[in-house]
């Protein structure tokens, strides 16, 4: 399966690449897949006779190009999407080249993915199967076993979480190695011998024979179009009165006759290959399941489970954990082993470039991920895992679902804005979860807007604890008001649609602990292993910035915003150039420098480090999440906002001379 240099007709399609489609169900979790595999540039394109364009791309590292399909119940389906899919595969010899498939299964539903993964086999050609979503499948107690199912069809299978990148690089290397499948279904004698005499007609002229034969039973005009291209209407119309003959006097439609059978060999292998565990019947636990989904009593016990969670990320992942690390490890241990092991260099530049404590590679890019981003991660997974394998997470979206529709989420969107309280780099990161582009562009934007994360947070309780009620009142207040409202207006704005809320309701269960952490373990190896270079990259940039004057010209330059427009000391610069850095440096500068600010300077300062921009750490997240379109014009627009807040509420306060004494 390497590069093809084949002629090929002037099309959009064409390349000199060998193609590999991914194809499946919908909601699969294809595009997700795509996404991790190819590169950023990607191509709209156009297969000749329909009206839905493909996504397309390189393959990382790879001579390949894939090509992302609909998602299709049925092969054999008239409508236009299953039209694409049978197409541009059978349009191989001529415009895309495809010499290759990945079959993206969904490891809750294997029924309906191996279907489609048997019609697929049908054509021929080298395929791969992805069981994608294992660590969903497990939390609803499925297991697959991929190992028989590989020996049954003969081809490689590989499991994946695409959303976490688990997975994708075993899939991407297993492409060159992609085998034939077996063809499993056994079909009709009338069936059998229709296909014989399509075989026998084409004899070595066209690979595609059998489906080409199985499609003409159905009056799929695709492969209609494709034999008269090939090889003139003449000889379509004798295969088209062979698929005529085939089917007189049959009183059930062929495409309806070919899902079932495809269908039933499905649940054949399912029963093979696949154990489900049964759920705890416990009638205090599924009653507790009852409660979570009514609203009476699911919002208090929202709110206590949201508050654990909180406190287990925030208070001690975040806090006592990342102290801990960071105290009896990094600045005990490797900060000095580092400086004391680049001190020959004489070269001061190159040594400050590696080891500087504000901006060095090793401590603002290797150290900084690894002991503050990872144990948060993890702590993360682990919670995450908790709810989704106890069975609780997919009631908490059901009971928000509603609110969140106003905001152009459904009620998974609950998950990564709760988190943004504890870490706003982690957060953007679980917008993974959501199944549109506008759906996750809201919810990082919302992040971005309004989120105090943890560190700021605990800042926010000292130095607003010594101030009247009232002051708490409008901070809070603000922050919640604006991210409702911004909500409510992203949606308006923003092109694309919100997904509706689909998601199996499994059992309530006690979760397994020791699969949560191997789970927690894996995923956050995945992501460290993926930013600790983009970590690197983005400290060195940052060090240079500083070095050729780039702060110390932004403080010069924003010194009349801070203070003639919002009314702030001076020194409001530096916390703010802090806090864009790192929040906790911002957070821990604001608490310095507080008894040189008012009560009202207090207030609009904490409100605009809200709003300004997130750390670095989650404006380099922000990138590699939205890409850059999205992060730059959302950046902008929490930047411009944070100062309009600032703004308005230093003018409102000195008219109505509120001091918040």
């Amino acid at each position: 399966m390497g590069k093809k240099t084949n002629n090929r007709p002037d099309n959009a399609c064409a390349n000199p690449y060998t193609g590999i489609a991914v194809v499946g169900n919908m909601n699969v979790g294809k595009t997700t897949l795509f996404e991790r595999m190819c590169k950023s540039k990607k191509e709209s394109l156009n297969i000749p006779g329909n009206t839905v364009s493909v996504s397309s791309a390189n393959i990382k590292g790879t001579d390949y190009i894939a090509y992302d399909t609909p998602g299709i119940y049925s092969l054999f389906s008239t409508n236009e999407d299953a039209q694409i899919s049978r197409n541009i595969i059978l349009q191989a010899n001529g415009y895309c080249n495809i010499q290759g498939v990945i079959v993206v299964a969904d490891a809750k539903n294997m029924k309906r993915s191996l279907a489609i993964a048997l019609q697929y086999a049908e054509f021929g050609i080298p395929m791969i199967l992805d069981v994608n979503m294992v660590d969903e499948a497990a939390s609803l107690g499925i297991q697959i076993d991929t190992r028989s199912l590989s020996t049954l069809l003969g081809i490689d299978v590989v499991r994946t979480v695409a959303r976490d990148g688990i997975g994708v690089q075993k899939l991407i290397s297993g492409i060159s190695e992609m085998k034939i499948a077996n063809s499993l279904v056994e079909y009709p004698d009338w069936i059998r011998d229709y296909l014989t005499v399509i075989e026998d007609f084409f004899q070595a002229e066209e690979p595609n024979s059998k489906i080409i034969g199985i499609l003409l039973l159905t009056g799929d005009p695709g492969v209609e179009n494709y034999i008269e291209n090939r090889f003139g209407s003449g000889m379509l119309m004798q295969l088209k009165n062979f698929a005529a003959d085939a089917n007189r006097g049959k009183n059930i439609d062929p495409a309806i006759l070919l899902a079932n059978l495809f269908y039933k060999k499905a649940e054949q292998i399912m029963a093979e290959i696949q154990t489900d565990e049964p759920p705890l019947k416990s009638p205090f636990i599924a009653e507790f399941g009852d409660w979570c989904t009514s609203f009476r009593t699911g919002i208090p016990i929202a709110v206590i489970i949201l508050l654990i969670s909180y406190l287990f990320i925030g208070s001690f992942g975040a806090t006592f954990l990342v102290d801990k690390i960071n105290n009896s490890i990094f600045k005990n241990i490797l900060i000095p082993g580092a400086q004391k092991l680049m001190s020959p260099i004489p070269n001061a530049f190159i040594r400050d470039m590696i080891i500087d404590p504000n901006f060095g590679i090793l401590p603002a890019g290797v150290f900084l991920a690894l002991g503050l981003v990872l144990p948060v991660l993890f702590c993360f997974y682990i919670a995450f895992g908790l709810l989704e394998d106890s069975g609780y997470l997919s009631r908490l979206s059901i009971l928000l679902d509603k609110v969140f529709q106003k905001m152009g989420l459904n009620g998974k969107g609950v998950i990564p804005l709760v988190m943004g309280f504890s870490c706003v780099t982690m957060a953007i990161l679980t917008t993974r979860m959501l199944d549109t582009n506008k759906e996750k562009n809201i919810a990082t934007f919302l992040l971005i807007l309004g989120m105090p994360c943890a560190p700021l947070l605990a800042v926010m309780f000292v130095i607003l604890g010594k101030m009247p009620i009232s002051a708490s009142i409008t901070v809070f207040g603000i922050i919640f008001t604006q991210v409702f409202i911004a909500g409510i207006l992203a949606n308006k704005i923003l092109p694309g649609r919100r997904s509706p809320l689909l998601m199996v309701i499994p059992s309530m269960r006690l979760p397994k602990p020791d699969q949560i952490v191997k789970s927690a373990a894996i995923k956050t190896y995945f992501f460290m292993k993926e930013a600790i270079p983009v970590f690197i990259f983005a400290s060195f940039l940052v060090f240079l910035f500083d070095r050729l004057g780039g702060l110390s010209m932004l403080e010069y330059i924003f010194k009349p915003i801070t203070s003639d427009l919002m009314g702030l000391p001076e020194k409001s610069v530096q916390v703010f150039i802090k806090t864009i850095i790192r929040r906790e440096s911002g957070a821990t500068e604001i608490e310095h420098l507080s008894h040189s600010y008012t009560n009202v300077q207090l207030v609009i300062n904490l409100l605009v480090m809200t709003f300004l921009s997130p750390c670095i750490n989650a404006t380099i997240i922000l990138f590699k999440e939205r890409g850059t379109k999205a992060a730059i014009t959302i950046l902008s627009a929490v930047m411009i906002y944070a100062v309009l807040v600032g703004t308005v509420l230093h003018y409102f306060c000195r008219a109505f001379k509120i001091t918040f004494t």
